[in-house]
């Protein structure tokens, strides 16, 4: 490589560095203008980085030469930089963390496209000083791929510093990773303290476990190709459906993970499905605005729903259906803003409620059949008196669009979830509200409450489960699962979404309980980590923190325990392994 190359190599390291800087510093960024708007991450502005010092390196050779082509390069880009300026209009740049907002007229425009042509005579001048044969596109992905995996390194660097000088020590400590590396930190950070005065002394202090009783994954069921929108269980808890976006709904064997059928056929992505308690009949609704249904013990197709007149069950998305408890009527929300009630045996349209101002997301009913509540991407909740279909009130109170609604078993109690983040439990029959639960930090999509009316499940776009003593509001257990989430009826099952069009199912076993030996997790790393093969560095790791914390001999003294975390350490070591071989080939 030449002197000059070096230069160049150097001019867009520099630009790279400086582009992760000012992402560290200023934190999200995004272009917002006619088009909408459009957020920036750390690679596009990494990037940008790079672009400005390949900007200056053609600056130094252009100067350095006097090559008219940098001026040919810089006026194409200009051009180009104008031409979009009138094409989306004003566009603007904000960056929230640190309250920067301007606007970027056509005369920025066409100067951010000048240095960008600049950029491109800087990489053309490099490629031809090294001889290479990439294109320049070819060069930013290869310098895009190792920011990404500097970036990984470099927060496993940082993690290791704050462990050895004691920073958060308790976590870290219930955060290690495999048993050989605990006793090497052990001891690094016994050498560290020496220092300290006679009288101090570190001290490791684990979490105690809080439940006698814990919801623990113990299977994995695959076969959707795409993400699953929606469960419903059978009442004898013997058989579970599935929607997903892959446009079919499966059935499977509750107890022994089986699968049973597949519904197929469908024209779209299938968003909510509903069986009668009779366990007779399954209907399904979703983006093509119709509303099917079948005969579950015979699979075969029952009728497909249409409003008067019209091809269609509704003029939008069908997001939600429910039957009434004693199964003669069906409740369907939609994005048309609108509830339909049909009949179950006939098949028609009874009546539609309206009310609503945006998309009905999900309606529920009262277990006693006199109720149904519905929740709106207009931040309310409805309640529907079924004696005369009328609105007995309208619950305000939360900030976001209600996303679920359910019933407590005693028909005395509405819980919903929120875009909010919240989970709001409201007294029915008054709308008054009781409790907030906060322990969200991402939109709640589906809450579910267990048959002994004390349970509540909660589930949220950044894929948490929360498990809630329901009686007292306290936060008892955290899961790594995706929405929906449902519990069996006999209420010794949870079932939740996983990632890809998998679904976890969850069983609450005993600490004491032997048969937890059929539990010690197995099979593939990222099936043990309960994870997928593609997840990214930062969710695995999250993953095994979790079970590093729950199974831990120094939080957990039990046999079984300690297999499990052998077993998980295993996993986590190998996916570490698998990794590390990626970086290096790379």
């Amino acid at each position: 490589m030449t002197h000059n190359s070096k230069t160049g190599a150097a001019f867009i390291a520099g630009g790279t560095i400086a582009g992760a800087g000012v992402s560290a510093t200023v934190g999200g960024m995004g272009l917002a203008g006619g088009f909408g708007a459009v957020g920036i991450g750390t690679v596009p502005v990494v990037g940008a980085g790079a672009v400005v010092g390949a900007a200056a390196f053609g600056v130094f050779r252009a100067i350095g030469e006097g090559d008219a082509a940098a001026y040919g390069a810089m006026g194409i880009g200009a051009i180009g930089g104008a031409g979009v300026s009138s094409v989306v209009g004003g566009v603007g740049l904000v960056a929230p963390k640190i309250g920067l907002a301007f606007g970027i007229g056509t005369v920025p425009m066409a100067g951010i496209g000048a240095v960008v042509g600049l950029a491109a005579y800087g990489i053309a001048k490099l490629l031809d000083e090294t001889g290479t044969r990439e294109t320049p596109a070819q060069v930013f992905d290869r310098m895009e791929e190792k920011i990404l995996q500097m970036d990984a390194y470099s927060a496993a660097v940082m993690e290791l510093e704050a462990f050895l000088t004691g920073e958060d020590l308790n976590q870290k400590f219930a955060a290690l990773e495999v048993e050989d590396e605990l006793q090497m930190l052990k001891k690094e950070l016994h050498k560290k303290t020496q220092t300290s005065p006679p009288n101090i002394k570190a001290e490791v202090v684990f979490p105690k476990e809080a439940l006698s009783e814990t919801w623990r994954c113990v299977q994995i069921l695959r076969g959707h190709t795409a993400g699953v929108n929606a469960i419903a269980i059978t009442p004898d808890s013997q058989t579970l459906a599935s929607a997903s976006n892959d446009t079919t709904v499966r059935l499977w064997n509750l107890k022994t993970g089986k699968w049973l059928y597949t519904f197929a056929g469908l024209e779209e992505a299938v968003l909510s499905i509903a069986i009668t308690s009779d366990s007779k009949t399954l209907v399904s609704g979703g983006v093509a605005r119709k509303i099917s249904s079948w005969y579950l013990d015979t699979k075969k197709f029952l009728s497909t729903l249409f409003d008067l007149n019209s091809p269609y069950s509704h003029n939008g998305f069908v997001y939600s259906v429910a039957f009434s408890p004693d199964g003669k009527i069906l409740a369907s929300g939609s994005a048309d803003k609108t509830i339909k009630i049909w009949g179950r045996y006939t098949g028609k349209l009874k009546r539609t409620l309206n009310g609503h101002d945006y998309a009905v997301l999900s309606v529920a009913f009262s277990p006693n059949g006199e109720i149904l509540a519905s929740g709106s991407a207009d931040k309310t909740i409805r309640i529907w008196d079924l004696k005369n279909w009328g609105q007995s009130h309208i619950i305000r109170g939360h900030s976001g669009a209600v996303n679920t609604v359910t019933v407590s078993p005693d028909n005395q109690t509405l819980i919903s979830g929120s875009t909010d983040t919240t989970i709001k439990l409201w007294n029915l029959h008054t709308g008054e509200l009781l409790k907030t639960l906060n322990g969200h930090s991402a939109s709640v999509v589906s809450v579910a409450i267990n048959s002994d009316g004390q349970t509540l499940a909660s589930s949220s776009a950044d894929g948490i489960i929360n498990i809630w003593n329901l009686r007292t509001g306290q936060l008892l257990q955290t899961l790594s699962g995706c929405s929906p989430v449902a519990f069996s009826n006999d209420g010794k099952t949870l079932v939740s979404g996983g990632k890809s069009g998998t679904i976890k199912i969850w069983r609450q076993i005993s600490e004491s309980d032997e048969s937890i030996l059929e539990f010690i997790p197995s099979g593939e790393w990222w099936e043990v980590l309960g994870v997928e093969k593609t997840d990214n560095p930062k969710d695995v790791k999250r993953a095994y923190l979790r079970l590093a914390r729950r199974y831990h001999p120094d939080v957990n003294s039990s046999t079984q325990a300690k297999a499990a975390m052998q077993a998980i350490n295993q996993a986590y070591r190998e996916y570490r392994n698998r990794f590390l071989r990626g970086y290096l080939r790379s």
